[in-house]
Formats: C-alpha cells, structure tokens, sequence
C-alpha cells in the first residue's frame, strides 16, 4: 500500500502554480489523482462521468466511420481515452496549453497516461487551444487547416467562469464561428461545463450551429453526500456547411 498523501509534481506555469498529487480514499482505498491550480481544484480522479459523457455525447450524432477528434485540454486524460474507446475514432489531436500536464502523461505518472501517449492513434499537442480554433492554420500544428468530424472542449470551469479572460471570446458568436470553421460539415462541437445549463451561452450556439442541445449530467458524490451534475452541450454544423 502506498502512502496515504503524496504530492507528485508542482510546478510554476503562465497560468499560475500547478500540482499532480495522489492520495488514498478512506473509504474505498483506491488512489485518487488531483489536480490544482494555486489553491483552486481543476479536476479529480474521482469525477469523471462529466469527462467521458463528453465524449459519448458529443460523438453520439457522427456516422459509423473513421472519425478524426480533436480534444481541447488533456487534464486526467479521460476525455482522450473515452473517444479512444470509441472503434469509430482513427486519429485524436489533444491540444493542452500546459506542456507540464503532457509530461505527466508520457512518463506515466497518472493512470491513463502512459496508454494515451503509447496509442498511435493519439497525438499530445502542446499549444492554446483558445488561439489555434481562431487561427486558419487550426489545431494540428502538422495539418494546417485541418478539420475535424468532432472538437471536443473540457478547459474552462464554464462559458460565464473561464481560467484566463482571453477563453471569455470563444463562447461569444464570434469565437464559436471560428471554431465551428474547423470541423467538416455536419461536425460536432461539445462542451463540459461545471454550471447549470446557460440560456446565454446555449442561444449562441443556436446563432452559429444548426443544431444545439444541452444535457444535464448526474453522477454520485461521494464528498457531499447525494449527487452532482455537470452540463455537456453539444452542437451540430448544418451537413452542408463548406
């Protein structure tokens, strides 16, 4: 048995100091895996339905054929890993600002990590997501231009609750356009979201997107006692959309 708390990694970064540490659930006696920012908590081994609903999601509207993914921040992995689950998907571009977080993948220091960078359907990008969907080179650095079947977004805590002000621009009509720009026609774009569904934020989807639909997420919490939700909104470029 391992030790009950143990801080993996800290580092400073242009977002602020983060840290990877393991600790024992008392309960269950599994290691959880967090991660923070400063003193702020960004995401938890232990919740993880929001992740891979995500992906299920946003995914769920795309035919039975080789999909191409790109997947907006890396964080445990289980976004990546839950399009890589998927038979249909045959290359996955996740993009993170942090190249600490990347690093903690390819040298295995969290669960999902070291089958992410072995999968040769998968590639780690290091960049701003924010900056590349606005940019006509895109989010393969390798493809400029390239795009998507689906784009999938798990950064910020919400649309209206944003890690860095310069995220604020992509929920606006504006940024979505650009971004809806990098997927096929008939692509899918899909959020996670820690707020209750956003009458704002779902109304510019529908400005931009044929399609737009927000999907309430419960899942069991075992910190609070009862259950928690997320918000996963998924929206659809109009098929004839060039």
């Amino acid at each position: 048995m391992g030790a009950r708390f143990e801080e993996l990694d800290w580092r400073p970064t242009p977002l602020g100091e983060i840290s990877l540490r393991r600790r024992r659930d008392p309960e269950s006696g599994t290691d959880v895996y967090e991660v923070k920012l400063g003193d702020e908590f960004l995401m938890s081994s232990l919740f993880t339905a929001g992740e891979t609903a995500l992906t299920r999601l946003g995914l769920a509207k795309l035919p039975d054929t080789g999909l191409d993914v790109a997947v907006g921040g890396l964080g445990l992995g289980y976004t990546a890993q839950a399009a890589l689950d998927d038979p249909r998907v045959r290359a996955l571009v996740v993009v993170d600002a942090l190249g600490e977080v990347i690093d903690w993948h390819r040298r295995g220091l969290v669960p999902l990590g070291s089958g992410l960078a072995a999968d040769p359907r998968c590639r780690l990008v290091q960049g701003d997501f924010f900056a590349m969907a606005g940019d006509s080179r895109g989010l393969d650095p390798r493809q400029p231009g390239r795009r998507f079947h689906a784009v999938l977004l798990d950064v910020d805590h919400s649309p209206r609750h944003v890690l860095h002000p310069r995220h604020a621009a992509l929920y606006r009509p504006d940024g979505l356009r650009a971004l809806a720009d990098r997927l096929h026609p008939g692509g899918v774009f899909a959020l996670w979201s820690n707020d209750p569904p956003d009458d704002g934020f779902h109304s510019a989807l529908a400005e931009v997107f044929a399609e737009a639909e927000a999907h309430v997420v419960d899942f069991p919490n075992p910190l609070r006692g009862g259950t928690s939700s997320n918000t996963v909104y998924v929206a659809r470029r109009h098929p004839g959309t060039t």
